[in-house]
């Protein structure tokens, strides 16, 4: 078997000039790549899932229920003014799509991949990225839409450099993060950490999360929230992209 020399995950000039990171809801993109955003200024975030629903349920869900909200609330109303303030912090600038959170709808009613596909597609090429940061799409409904909608983007614009991040909380969940990496190895996409100069500013990123005030009591509840920012867990970011030539073999032998 022959081998190319590896690149071991640098990444080149140029490739980050123009930031985009996909963010399912509104508080992923900083939760997973608040470094990221700040080090980078006048980066994007477009978030997926951020639209109203046809209609409130008569009661608020669990989640919202945990984050203060009350029967008759505009949910979607406060939590796009909560991420303003967060992305203002991390110099980022919204795109939202009109998809509404899983939470809200019934199993019918639920967004698949290729309702999402083409309308990201469409916003990703009117902001012209050079580089698309994807969640890992671990656990969430959303979160995994999101992924596998950004992969079907991915194959028509390779011209882009394509990472993934890993969706905070959730990547700890026990062995989902392995899951999905063997998933897109299997897939002939091998997913490799990247070596992206980032910033990392603890005391920026704890405010911008603070922003997401409706979010940070369920974040604790259900995530372990001040445990994780006490940790200071990494970012981590993961290059989209094929096999060097002759690495290939490597497929089969898991």
């Amino acid at each position: 078997m022959t081998f190319e020399e590896p690149t071991w995950g640098l990444v080149q000039p140029g490739e980050l000039a123009r930031i985009a990171v996909v963010s399912p809801h509104f508080d992923d993109g900083v939760l997973g790549a608040a470094h990221l955003l700040s080090t980078y200024a006048a980066s994007v975030v477009v978030t997926v899932f951020g639209g109203w629903p046809p209609a409130y349920p008569s009661e608020p869900t669990s989640w919202d229920a945990a984050g203060g909200f009350r029967a008759g609330d505009d949910v979607v109303a406060v939590r796009r003014q909560e991420d303003d303030a967060a992305l203002a912090l991390v110099e980022a600038r919204p795109v939202r799509l009109p998809f509404a959170d899983h939470q809200y709808l019934s199993p019918a009613e639920q967004t698949k991949p290729d309702q999402v596909a083409p309308a990201l597609e469409e916003a990703l090429l009117g902001l012209a990225p050079t580089a698309v940061f994807l969640p890992m799409g671990l656990a969430n409904p959303d979160h995994v839409v999101t992924h596998e909608a950004g992969l079907r983007v991915r194959e028509d614009h390779q011209e882009l450099s394509w990472f993934c991040y890993e969706d905070h909380g959730y990547k700890h969940l026990p062995g989902l993060l392995a899951w999905r990496i063997a998933k897109l190895f299997r897939s002939g996409l091998w997913p490799t950490p990247a070596v992206v100069p980032v910033e990392p500013d603890m005391a920026r990123k704890r405010q911008a999360i603070a922003c997401y005030r409706s979010q940070v009591l369920p974040l604790q509840r259900d995530h372990a929230l001040s445990e994780r920012l006490d940790a200071n867990v990494p970012e981590q970011f993961w290059r989209l992209a094929p096999p060097p030539r002759g690495w290939e073999a490597l497929t089969d032998l898991v």
